[in-house]
């Protein structure tokens, strides 16, 4: 009678599948949410290049008066390229204009204490300019676990995509 219940093994595959399950679904889920963070960073470079085509060919320049007006059309090409994955009201823009090249080395981006990038600034410049045009965003992981793990204490990851560019002579005579 006592000899049945040790050697029978008819649950044995049910305790290896419950012993191997949890590492595998946090694997698998640690996965997945790395493959949605490097595409929300790979949305976010083709919203800051496409938005900043824009402020190369003049058309934000000639297509609002003040520097308000052009951050809001630049925000407004960014977010209609970063439709998913990146909530556009938390994405911090500037734009500096540079006197040569060389000045882009010099002009790192402000931090406050919480490590969010703070804004210097939305200047275009204008035609044959020299421009450093910087976006920022906090991507938060969606599972605490694996956000921790990856992201730290705060369970984020900071993005950030720096353009620096010469507009063209988008200003003719008649």
């Amino acid at each position: 009678m006592m000899r049945k219940p040790i050697t029978d093994d008819s649950g044995a595959t049910a305790i290896e599948f419950a012993l191997l399950a949890i590492p595998y679904v946090f694997l698998m889920v640690g996965i997945i949410e790395l493959a949605i963070m490097f595409a929300a960073g790979t949305m976010m470079e083709g919203a800051t290049s496409s938005a900043a085509r824009m402020i190369r060919t003049g058309q934000i320049q000639q297509g609002a008066s003040d520097e308000s007006g052009r951050e809001a059309a630049f925000r407004q090409a960014f977010c209609n390229f970063a439709t998913a994955l990146i909530r556009c009201e938390d994405v911090v823009i500037e734009a500096r204009q540079l006197t040569n090249f060389s000045d882009a080395g010099s002009e790192g981006a402000d931090y406050d204490e919480e490590g969010n990038m703070e804004s210097s600034g939305f200047e275009t410049g204008d035609s044959n300019d020299k421009v450093l045009i910087r976006t920022f965003y906090r991507y938060e992981f969606m599972t605490p676990f694996i956000g921790r793990l990856l992201g730290g204490e705060d369970s984020a990851f900071d993005f950030t995509s720096t353009i620096i560019l010469q507009t063209e002579p988008y200003e003719f005579e008649n």
